[in-house]
């Protein structure tokens, strides 16, 4: 019969234990992934998160031996991608390549089916974008101090685009309403193309939206980009005031990231982290990121989940402030 004392008895079956998952998690990471991953995309192909995606995809394809092949799941506000994503098994192979949008605020303004946080384990974020704040030229305004002046003069007069009711650029524009005092007239569109092409035309005069969207027609002199809505300005853009310069404290920065159904294994977490935090410093493709305002973030899975809960927090608030709600 064994000496030993109990507690010593259990701290040696502790040590057993973790000598023998660690190289069972070795195992896991080695031989992950045993065939294509499919890296899901909650909106059609074209647009600046399915670019993205398939930026970071092929170079994540080559470090894996095996292909990660871009699968397009829009509608719903991601909801739909995002929901397929949560029910598959935590395997690895079906990853979700999601949004602020899609993942932070979507939840907030409406009834969504998953639970953004119990139903996903996060990856890695990889990269995070400013919006910009355009207007049309014939509002007679160049700066942001100059757009606050006018809308406090003329509260109620100004139509506000957006890509619609509870969308990212939606969102954008309340949050500048609420710390500027200001009122504008929401018209929301459904998607960005539509919201631009009314802006051209001068139909409505105002709208945050990406800034590989604005960058072509504010150098054309078509609209006016007053600002940037990140805390800091961009870093291929350094003529560009943010609002925050105007508006201490605005931040309505998107990011961009990977995460998978609930329960991935640590060594597949780890795995995908290293190789974007990889490809990520690789210079061609942060020149690729710059040229279209997106900033390579990468960090670790925990800095990512912080991330998400605070804009959870963050947006949910807002949307309650300004009692915005999906039909």
């Amino acid at each position: 019969m064994s000496s030993m004392h109990p507690k010593a008895r259990r701290i040696g079956h502790a040590l057993a234990a973790a000598l023998l998952l660690a190289p069972a998690a070795a195992v896991v990471a080695q031989a992950w992934p045993a065939k294509p991953v499919r890296l899901v995309v909650p909106f059609p192909p074209g647009g600046a998160t399915d670019v993205l995606a398939r930026q970071i995809g092929q170079r994540l394809g080559d470090a894996f031996g095996q292909a990660v092949v871009i699968e397009n799941r829009g509608g719903a506000s991601g909801a739909i991608a995002t929901e397929y994503v949560a029910r598959q098994p935590a395997d690895g192979h079906a990853l979700l390549f999601a949004t602020a949008s899609t993942h932070a605020i979507n939840p907030a303004v409406s009834k969504v089916p998953f639970h953004p946080v119990k139903d996903f384990t996060p990856v890695v974020n990889v990269a995070a974008a400013p919006l910009g704040l355009v207007v049309h030229p014939s509002l007679p305004v160049k700066t942001v101090k100059e757009l606050i002046g006018l809308l406090r003069a003329r509260p109620g007069q100004v139509d506000m685009a957006s890509f619609g009711t509870g969308t990212g650029s939606h969102l954008a524009g309340e949050l500048f309403k609420v710390m500027a005092r200001v009122d504008m007239v929401h018209v929301p569109y459904k998607g960005g193309a539509a919201a631009m092409t009314d802006l051209l035309g001068g139909h409505v005069t105002l709208l945050f939206d990406t800034l590989s969207n604005t960058l072509s027609h504010a150098q054309s002199g078509k609209l006016r980009l007053l600002a940037s809505t990140g805390p800091k300005r961009v870093a291929s853009m350094p003529d560009l005031p943010t609002i925050a310069e105007t508006l201490p404290g605005y931040d309505a920065m998107t990011w961009f990231g990977i995460l998978g159904p609930a329960a991935l294994p640590r060594p597949v977490v780890n795995r995908v982290n290293g190789e974007v935090a990889r490809v990520l410093q690789v210079g061609e493709v942060r020149a690729s990121l710059a040229s279209q305002g997106f900033e390579p973030a990468a960090g670790t899975p925990e800095a990512f989940a912080a991330q998400i809960q605070a804009d959870l927090a963050k947006w949910a608030k807002l949307v309650s402030d300004a009692k915005i709600r999906v039909e």
